[in-house]
């Protein structure tokens, strides 16, 4: 019976391992240049880039807040009219005049209502319109750095 020789245990990991093959590639590709980052810049851009973040935060922050002080605002100022409104039903009068005065702050309750949820709709508009804003300004800033980038590594190639 023939005996085979285990490949696997002629195995040297010293030769597999041996720095000398390495140099050869090293040789092989070390014409090739490859660019080197700049990584100065690219730490500044994200800097810039987290302080556009912070910046569209906080201006959102701000505008929040607002609607919800108007919002507080406009709940005591319904609190104080529905008190008045009260008051004047409680009136003495004749039932038509009743109807006829609901009637009237039924219409004057709902163009407030109308008005003051327009007026809230526009404040949270105007806040996340300011808010993207400050991010599309910084998109356009970071594709015009890295259009200045490109435009440095292909005249370095040139």
């Amino acid at each position: 019976m023939a005996t085979t020789k285990n490949p696997f245990l002629d195995f040297d990991p010293a030769k597999f391992f041996d720095m000398n093959r390495f140099t050869d590639f090293q040789k092989a590709f070390g014409e090739f240049k490859l660019p080197t980052p700049d990584f100065e810049g690219v730490v500044a851009t994200q800097r810039r880039n987290v302080e556009a973040i912070v910046a569209a935060n906080q201006l959102a922050i701000e505008g929040y807040q607002a609607v919800a002080r108007r919002q507080a605002e406009i709940i005591r100022q319904s609190l104080e009219e529905t008190s008045a409104v009260v008051t004047e039903l409680m009136t003495p009068g004749t039932p038509e005049d009743k109807v006829a005065k609901q009637a009237a702050m039924v219409k004057a309750s709902f163009e407030k209502a109308s008005a003051n949820l327009k007026e809230l709709s526009e404040l949270v508009a105007k806040s996340n319109t300011e808010a993207a804003e400050v991010l599309s300004k910084r998109v356009k800033e970071s594709i015009e750095e890295l259009q200045g980038v490109l435009a440095k590594v292909t005249a370095k190639k040139a």
